[in-house]
């Protein structure tokens, strides 16, 4: 039995390995803004670029390519909510420069990104930043999760079916110790493998300084920390004769949840009093009732297998309970609306996990309702069957574990919303007229807009009338233009308005001061997809 169930685990691995690296490549944290703009042209070298992010941002990356192709680290900036304010060496001469940025969001997640501008005049080429993408990093990431998973739920969740289930048998205790070996195996793969995430390098980086030191500045330190406390837990709940191992089981289950509260998307979302701990309760209930499968399949091979599904069915609907009330709180914050089932690919994923979830409760129940009174009345043929149902449920949830793993790679739903909810804004500023323009939102569709008038010494401009006109060349759109009008806290603002493509727009603000004067200064924003 032991051999067989091994057997089906291993050739469900093999194949959620072959795959293939997940080709997801997107985080929480987004690039709203940026001064100066990306792809602008300045008459003098700035002295500094400010990267503005949907959410506060940690530099993992910070390098100047220059108009030659070389490149130089950029270790000098300060953090201010949202804002990355990166100084740039002096005296920058003429051409065009590439700056390549790297950051961690507050979920544990890297994101990069370059910005490009220009001093004088453009050069021929934008300086050459290299791939920044590896498929072969992105493999590692999600097999070292998938490792660490089947460790914290099969290994610490079977050292908590001590306390609840009952003790565990020779082959059992061998398995568990296994699956809490791979996870601990996984721990230090997985954090180097964030590393080489973090800072978008190759596969052959992952023994620098610099990829470990990255890792170790994201909150997915915490993770790797107290899911190694809570394996090593596991092992002394697995080992130990004594009968308090199965409180010590207890306590891993709880730091295995613990552990993947600590970083994720999940845990990231606000707000967190309700977040957290719904990821807590979440995979502990997973540990729990995933973990006590193998060590009841081999129990009922004996008498003692009575007393154990009995324990079994007393308690799993409370888990059940946790796991569906933690899930759907989860389900609710990351999603928001139904649409984004389909419409995102954490939707699809979430909706892949949902089915075959749903196959495994099926399963499950038909243990429950059709086979646990026989099999509590000594029917051996319905323990066999209870026992190669329970193998199946357990295939089935090292997929689900291999589902859950790849959202690292996709965005939920909320995060995709707020990004798309962020403004898109640029200063014009001209030593007569100058004007903060903000569209929002900043992706393309219905948009409104809001303009402040400065005079060229920042106080207010008055006006008698604004015109605003919205061009963009590289689509072929000639200026929409519209009439802004005036309210009562002197904001201008334009509410019937369409940008119907993304990409660099110009706007053009046409002043009327008096009669006989009138002001026009432009600019460019860029608009979001």
């Amino acid at each position: 039995m032991f051999a067989h169930l091994t057997r089906c685990l291993l050739f469900v691995l093999v194949l959620l390995a072959c795959a293939g690296a997940p080709r997801f490549a997107w985080s929480h944290a987004a690039l709203n803004g940026a001064t100066p703009a990306d792809g602008s042209v300045l008459a003098a070298a700035p002295q500094q670029v400010e990267l503005v992010f949907s959410e506060p941002v940690s530099p993992l990356a910070l390098r100047l390519v220059g108009p030659d192709g070389g490149a130089q680290a950029l270790g000098r900036f300060a953090l201010k909510d949202r804002t990355v304010a990166i100084e740039l060496p002096a005296a920058l001469t003429n051409g065009t420069y590439a700056l390549s940025w790297r950051v961690v969001s507050e979920d544990g997640h890297p994101v990069g990104g370059a910005l490009v501008f220009s001093v004088g005049a453009p050069g021929g080429t934008a300086p050459a930043l290299g791939e920044q993408a590896d498929n072969p990093v992105r493999l590692l990431v999600w097999l070292s999760r998938l490792g660490l998973y089947l460790g914290l739920f099969l290994g610490c969740g079977a050292a908590a079916s001590r306390a609840w289930v009952g003790p565990l048998g020779r082959g059992a205790r061998r398995f568990a110790s296994a699956m809490a070996g791979l996870g601990l195996l996984c721990l230090p793969v997985a954090l180097g493998a964030q590393g080489l995430d973090a800072l978008g390098a190759s596969l052959g980086a992952i023994f620098q300084p610099a990829v470990w030191k990255a890792a170790a500045a994201t909150s997915y330190l915490w993770t790797v920390i107290l899911a190694a406390i809570a394996l090593m837990l596991a092992f002394v709940g697995i080992r130990w004769p004594a009968r308090g191992a199965g409180i010590v089981g207890l306590i891993s289950a709880l730091l295995a949840g613990l552990a993947l509260a600590s970083s994720g998307h999940a845990s990231a979302a606000s707000p967190q009093w309700l977040m957290r701990p719904a990821v807590c309760l979440h995979a502990g209930a997973i540990a729990a009732w995933v973990g006590a499968l193998f060590p009841l399949a081999l129990a009922l091979r004996g008498e003692a297998g009575k007393e154990a599904l009995r324990r079994f069915s007393a308690g799993i609907p409370f888990v059940v309970a946790m796991l569906l009330l933690s899930g759907v709180v989860l389900a609710w914050v990351q999603v928001e609306t139904p649409a984004a089932l389909l419409a995102t690919a954490y939707g699809r994923v979430l909706l892949a996990k949902l089915a075959l979830v749903a196959f495994i409760f099926l399963l499950a129940g038909f243990n429950r309702w059709r086979l646990t009174r026989r099999v509590e009345a000594g029917d051996f043929p319905a323990a066999r069957a209870m026992t190669r149902i329970i193998a199946v449920e357990l295939a089935v949830l090292v997929v689900v574990l291999g589902l859950a793993a790849l959202w690292r790679f996709t965005p939920p739903p909320r995060a995709i919303l707020a990004v798309q909810a962020q403004p898109a804004s640029v200063h014009i500023h001209t030593l007569q007229a100058m004007a903060d323009v903000t569209v929002t939102p900043g992706r393309a569709g219905p948009v409104a807009v809001e303009i402040v008038l400065m005079n060229g010494e920042f106080g207010p401009l008055p006006a008698k009338e604004l015109n605003l006109g919205f061009s963009n060349a590289a689509a072929g759109i000639e200026p929409i233009e519209r009439r802004a009008r005036l309210g009562q806290d002197g904001i201008w603002r334009i509410d019937a308005l369409t940008l119907p493509v993304a990409g660099r727009w110009e706007v053009e603000l046409e002043i009327l001061i008096s009669d006989f004067e009138m002001r026009r200064i432009k600019d460019v924003v860029v608009i979001r997809p």
